[in-house]
This record gives structure tokens, sequence and C-alpha cells, in this order.
């Protein structure tokens, strides 16, 4: 039972909006539940609007995050934590001491890459207590033409955390999934492209926590 933690140090990564769509993809391989560590509940929010059934599971882990991993393991094949946009959070650090694998998703721009040094220190902290925890940094809300996406690799070869090799492109699709309470791998023709994508992060996932 994989545990998987979406971890950041600045807000507007796209964070929250990459878990509800890995959480999802998931689900439509395994049975997944999406715990929301968040004090501003984003994700359960986004799943209280929606009328549909065949969404992910999630629940408000705010409180005591290792009680939650705790009540869920043995009956979700994937347990995927959102996390606030705080390394130092306490429930980030709870849910790093719990998990197989931190994705780390990092916007093309130099604030985000600086803010992912902190990252790094902070799972070495986790390490010491939960030695097995992988680490992962996704490029998320790439425009592949810019000069500064170009970049954006050669400045995370300077980083000891692996980049996946899928990149997540800056796209309308994700947008419009989540006010229309659903998830790109729901949203049919126009958001095929996004969920294409998200299935192939998931591939790496899955082979990192088998």
């Amino acid at each position: 039972m994989p545990v998987i933690t979406v971890v950041g140090n600045k807000g507007g990564a796209g964070k929250t909006t990459l878990s509800i769509n890995l959480a999802n993809g998931l689900n439509q391989r395994k049975d997944t539940i999406l715990l929301d560590t968040d004090p501003q509940l984003s994700s359960l929010q986004w799943r209280e609007i929606s009328s549909r059934d065949d969404l992910v599971d999630v629940d408000d882990a705010v409180d005591d995050v290792e009680s939650a991993v705790a009540k869920y393991k043995d009956h979700y094949s994937f347990v995927l934590i959102d996390c606030p946009p705080s390394i130092q959070s306490e429930q980030t650090r709870q849910a790093l001491l719990q998990s197989d694998l931190a994705v780390i998703p990092v916007l093309p721009s130099p604030l985000d890459l600086w803010a992912t040094v902190h990252v790094e220190k902070e799972l070495e902290w986790a390490r010491g207590a939960n030695p097995d925890l992988q680490g992962l940094l996704v490029v998320n809300q790439l425009e592949p033409r810019t000069r500064l996406s170009k970049l954006v690799h050669d400045a995370l070869a300077e980083i000891d955390i692996p980049t996946a090799n899928t990149a997540i492109r800056r796209r309308m699709a994700y947008r419009n999934a989540m006010l229309k309470g659903c998830s790109v791998h729901h949203d049919g023709k126009p958001a095929a492209s996004a969920a294409q994508e998200i299935n192939q992060l998931i591939d790496e996932l899955v082979k990192l926590t088998n």
C-alpha cells in the first residue's frame, strides 16, 4: 500500500490540482484515497461540490495525518496526501514520515527553484526516521517554447532529487476540470492530452513505489 505525498514550499505551484488529478488517475487503476492535510481543505471542497460518484474518495486529515494513514492503509491500494504549501508545516512533516514517495511540483521560475532547496533539506530530515523515503521533482505548468522552461532542467540538476521524465504542461484543461468538479480523466476529449501526461507521470510513480 504505497503512500505518496505531494509537497511544496511555495503557494501557486499547482500542488492541489496535481494531487487531485494524480489521485483520480490512480483510482482508475486501483482503489485510492486522497487525504487533504492543508487547512484550506481545497481538495475536500473540490470533492464536495461534485455530484459525480466516480471520483476518488477524499478525507480531511488536517488534525492527525498519522492516524488518517493508519486508518486507510489496509483498505486502499494507494494513499495520496495533499500537503499545505509549507515544507515545515506540522502536517507536511507528519506526511513525510508516513510516505514512500514525496512528489514535489516545481514551476519553471527562479523563486520556485529556490524554494525547492528547502524541500531537499526537509527530505533529509525525514529520512532520519523514514530512511526509505524517495523524492521526485515534477516540472509543473511547463510552457515548452519559453527560454525559462528550457533552462529549468539544468537548474534542477543542481538539486539532489531526481526529476520525473514527464513534465506537466500549462493547460486550460486542468482549470476547467476543477471548475466542473471533476478531473482531467473525466472531462472527455478536451482534456485527453492532459489525462495522457498525468497517466505517464503515474506510470513513473508506480514504478518507484513497487
